[in-house]
């Protein structure tokens, strides 16, 4: 059994883990060994949340080495895979203790972490809910360094674990959260020591697997506009038997989240948030007069339609429909008069907007601001000790994730063609289209009078281990062994309910008056069951009409993915040298991942996986080749698998151990990896660190060299379609000049053609922990630099087009048509881009026993990362690198801060948490300018009249009462002052918000209580 001894400064600082969310466990974290009390020993206060028993759950991983290990015990040494006392390994690592999780009072163990400052651009709830056909709502999953979810590699109890989407990242709503006892958070380069993905580093969620006793929580939670309820149970028991020799650990969790939002059309948010100004930046389509190519403005108008229907083309544009169905006016912004041609632009406005004027028609207000969640858990651990140095054990964990969310209300259509014939129209248009001499108009609607849109995604994963660990003696020294087999299933079934078959709705808005009767014009879609809607005004459609546009059996996806992973490592120290035993490990990995997808066959198109039957009946109106037949939610079927074998080997070399140099170690390690899609691969890794004779002084540097293999998504995804409204086609023409807006199916496709990424990653560090001149105070910097290669990435739908049609480079030309009735964008990934980033880390802490002689401690913690650049190079002739390092509408501020101060003694615990990050840009490669005075705009370098986008202050306040020795009762108040978050316009329409940064819910109340026995 591998178990941790409490190390020096825990015991110094275990009391002041106030603040859950803080990662900030050790701030001065060196990744170095740990070291704990074997089960049994800690105290039963440990976790008492206003205890002043050290919190012997956390251990900062510098001062393990200070300690001599407990007889019988070893080390864990985090990010490393040797195992050996007095090891201090290179690579920097932050530890999230069990207390400090608590204190965090989250609904999701995710949310404390990812409040780090060194991750940036994790999904969670509140991403996501703009999409339809992503997969992803609702996912939980960690970004570090910016670098995305996919190059981060999440374990659990250092194994990995299934993923819960076809790109490979695991769901941490599926983790059994309340046996976590500690998170170990590793930021640097770790694919030598752990394998593929970990570019950005590791996140290991480590549980007590020694629990003994009885353990529950209970939480509830509400913003302060009286959304987002929120609930959480969570119980764990463990117990010892055949005289201690049995370990028995259970647990079992229930939450649910109701999700916030969404709002309505127009700008009215959910519950009274008022936020909301559809930010946009407008296109003015000049790009060579002097003056901005684009503006930014707020209450960005489409023109293209409205609530209750807009004729937006033709002699007849201008003319709106009121609710009643009434022509009135249309309200343009910018004194906007319609040109009343072909091409439906409009004079004194922009290229597909005006700024004010009816905002009624909008839909990025009825986007949910969060998804719905509810998730059940259940984990069991049995282990068994088959000698004292020998445990042979298995663990089953089954959860379940349900999230849903609304994309956006109604179905938003442009350009349709409707007949001047059609008997729904009011006798004054039917005079109009006759005095223009014209059969037929323009016309778009936000369609309200359609139910909205809702997303619903089921996550069912099923994992068992069996393994066999401990130590034996080989050569006369103790050698420990780790052995063990994971299989993991991921069930992943996507419905879609209120959505329209968009050839389907083209046919019952075509109606004719037949026999005296409004029916459907086409004879072969009025057999199938169509039946005429009228969308000149807010009339709702027959239950009959509405079944046939929006049926019952909506989009689906059926997804199903497997893991089987298996590993047998051993670690010892075989030869003493000059400054101690030379440490070694060594071990060999095989994994295999594969996937399978069904959908629908409207969807999907009609094939023997998708056939047509009684819940989908064959329909001669529809594209039974290709599918594709939904407003959204396209899904396609797809399958694909592919295998893996390692091995790798790591040394610890100690160089130095004297008075009066130090000490130092030389720490390497090697990986050879073999993809059954790529070929053999190497990573490594060199570092060291010295422990110099100044005073709790310490350097380390590590370099290295990482991989990460394509995921299952990039070679074999199924196609992904995503339906982009207001889709700028730069094409001039003679009706738009300057291009115009249209509505696209963005086609995401894999490429089982990819390479593995390798990336270079490169941490210096320096540490003062504990010095005897003020033995409560931790420092520590790190600086990192990273350069990603052969980055698999893809361009925008927009970059694409723009780059044929705008810069004149032929190789994306072919990837999409924006002609005729079907106007679609293929998106696919290639190994062209490159990732260079680097910044460093300053992580602070200080701790006062006994403040004013008050009792109890108080504490102070802080950690900042300050990005200094973030470039993606495309790798695409005529592009040119981007810097999105400070550019607050992506993952990576310039700085990013979190801090917290706790006071604590044995009755209760007070804290206060800042959550901060610097203003920004929208993005870096806007040109500024005022008007006049711009350059030529270019689509490498746009010209903006406004390029900001201010950070964000974030204040929280918890604390809690013992009201026992064995209960407690807490609170918490997330973002206190209910700031608002900053827009993020776009150019075309949305909620343009960004909340991979932004708080977007408000002010959060919640109360709980907690049991130990």
């Amino acid at each position: 059994m591998i178990t941790v001894k409490r190390s020096h400064f825990a015991s110094r600082f275990g009391n002041a883990t106030s603040v859950a969310a803080l990662a900030i466990v050790l701030v001065a974290a060196p990744a170095a060994a740990q070291v704990q009390p074997p089960a049994g020993d800690v105290p039963a206060t440990a976790t008492a949340p206003g205890s002043t028993t050290p919190d012997t759950s956390i251990t900062p991983a510098d001062q393990a080495s200070e300690q001599a290990p407990v007889a019988g015990s070893d080390i864990i040494v985090t990010g490393s895979r040797i195992t050996a006392s007095g090891f201090n390994a290179p690579t920097p690592t932050t530890v999230v203790g069990e207390e400090q999780i608590a204190r965090n009072a989250q609904p999701n163990i995710f949310n404390t972490i990812a409040q780090l400052p060194s991750l940036q651009g994790s999904t969670g709830a509140a991403t996501g809910t703009f999409s339809t056909s992503s997969g992803t709502q609702g996912l939980s999953s960690f970004s570090l360094r910016g670098l995305g979810t996919i190059r981060t590699l999440t374990l659990l109890d250092g194994q990995r674990v299934v993923g819960a989407n076809v790109t490979g990242v695991p769901d941490i709503s599926q983790f059994p959260q309340l046996l976590i006892k500690r998170v170990d958070i590793v930021t640097g380069g770790a694919s030598a020591s752990y394998g593929s993905d970990a570019v950005g580093g590791v996140i290991n969620f480590v549980t007590d697997t020694r629990f003994e006793g009885f353990k529950a929580n209970a939480q509830t939670g509400v913003t302060t506009y009286g959304d987002g309820g929120q609930v959480l149970l969570q119980a764990a028991a463990g117990h010892a038997f055949a005289d201690d020799r049995l370990h028995l650990v259970v647990s079992t969790e229930y939450a649910k989240d109701q999700g916030v939002g969404p709002g309505d059309f127009g700008e009215d948010l959910a519950g009274s948030r008022d936020w909301y100004r559809a930010t946009t930046l407008v296109d003015t389509g000049i790009r060579n007069n002097g003056n901005p190519q684009f503006l930014y403005r707020d209450h960005g108008q489409a023109y293209q339609y409205t609530k209750y229907g807009l004729i937006s083309a033709g002699p007849l544009q201008g003319t709106a429909f009121d609710a009643n169905g009434n022509p009135v006016p249309f309200n343009y912004g910018s004194n906007g008069v319609p040109s009343k041609t072909a091409g439906g632009s409009v004079i004194g406005c922009y290229v597909g907007f005006c700024v004010g004027g009816d905002q009624s028609g909008h839909v990025g207000s009825g986007t949910s601001l969060q998804s719905g969640l509810e998730r059940i858990n259940a984990y069991t651990r049995v282990g068994f000790d088959v000698t004292p140095d020998m445990e042979f054990y298995v663990t089953a964990n089954i959860a379940q994730v349900k999230s849903n969310n609304q994309p956006n209300p109604g179905a938003a259509r442009t350009g349709l063609t409707i007949q001047c014939a059609n008997p729904y129209l009011p006798a004054s248009i039917a005079a109009g289209c006759a005095a223009n001499n014209i059969t037929s108009f323009s016309y778009g609607l936000s369609n309200a009078i359609l139910p909205n849109i809702k997303v619903n995604t089921d996550r069912r994963q099923y994992r068992f281990v069996g393994g066999l660990k401990g130590k034996a003696d080989l050569f006369g020294d103790d050698w420990t062994y780790d052995l063990y087999y994971e299989h993991g299933i991921n069930i992943t079934d996507i419905n879609v309910d209120n959505i329209s078959i968009n050839r389907r709705y083209d046919q019952a808005i075509n109606a004719v008056r037949l026999n005296g009767e409004i029916v459907c014009a086409n004879p072969v879609a009025r057999a199938q069951g169509c039946r005429p809607i009228n969308i000149f005004g807010n009339f709702q459609p027959s239950p009959e009409a509405l079944a046939y546009i929006v049926p019952e059996n909506g989009p689906f996806q059926h997804t199903r993915q497997t893991q089987d992973a298996a590993g047998a490592s051993i670690s010892g120290t075989p030869v003493d040298l000059w400054a101690g035993p030379l440490a070694i490990a060594m071990g060999v990995e095989y994994r295999k991942e594969a996937y399978r997808v069904r959908a629908d066959p409207y969807g999907a198109g009609v094939t023997d996986l998708s056939p047509n039957s009684a819940l989908y009946p064959a329909d001669p109106i529809l594209n039974a080749t290709d599918g594709s037949n939904w407003y959204a939610g396209n899904y396609k079927n797809g399958r694909g698998k592919y295998d893996v074998v390692e091995s790798f080997v790591e040394l610890n070399l100690p160089l130095l151990d004297s008075a009066a140099l130090g000490k130092a170690n030389v720490n390497v390690a090697g990986r050879s990896t073999r993809y059954s899609t790529s070929g053999v691969i190497y990573a490594w890794k060199i570092g060291g660190t010295w422990e110099t004779p100044i005073d709790g002084f310490r350097l380390r540097a590590v370099t290295s060299r990482d991989v990460r293999a394509p995921n299952l998504s990039e070679l074999f995804a199924a196609p992904v379609t995503t339906t982009v409204p207001n889709f700028t086609d730069p094409r001039p023409t003679a009706a738009n000049p300057n291009g115009q807006q249209v509505l696209i199916i963005q086609n995401t496709i894999g490429n089982a053609a990819l390479r593995p990424e390798t990336a270079r990653s490169t941490e210096l560090g320096a540490v003062l922990s504990q010095p005897s001149w003020a033995p409560g105070l931790s420092l520590s910097f790190d600086y990192y630099k990273i350069k990603v290669k052969d980055v698999v990435s893809s361009l925008s739908a927009q970059q694409i087009v723009n780059l044929c049609v705008v810069s004149n480079i032929p190789d994306t030309c072919g990837a999409f048509n924006l002609d005729g009735d079907s106007k679609f964008v293929n998106v696919q990934s290639f190994n062209l881009a490159s990732i260079d980033t680097d910044g460093f880390d300053i992580e602070a802490s200080y701790q006062w026993r006994n403040p004013l002689s008050l009792g109890g401690s108080f504490t102070m913690r802080a950690l900042a990362t300050h990005v200094i650049k973030f470039v993606t190079d495309p790798g695409l002739p005529g592009t040119v690198p981007v810097d999105t390092a400070g550019a607050n509408s992506g993952a990576t501020p310039d700085w990013k801060l979190l801090a917290i101060q706790t006071y604590e003694n044995d009755k209760f615990n007070l804290t206060l948490q800042q959550r901060w990050f610097s203003n920004g840009v929208i993005g870096n490669q806007y040109v500024v300018c005022d008007p006049g005075t711009c350059p030529v705009s270019t689509t490498a370098n746009p010209t903006i009249d406004y390029n900001r986008m201010k950070g964000a202050f974030y204040f929280d306040i918890g604390g809690g009462v013992n009201v026992s020795k064995e209960v407690s009762m807490y609170f918490k108040v997330d973002n206190l002052f209910d700031h608002d978050p900053e827009p993020s316009p776009q150019t075309n329409t949305g909620l343009d918000v960004n909340p991979a940064l932004y708080d977007t819910l408000g002010r959060i109340y919640r109360v709980g209580v907690r049991a130990r026995f």
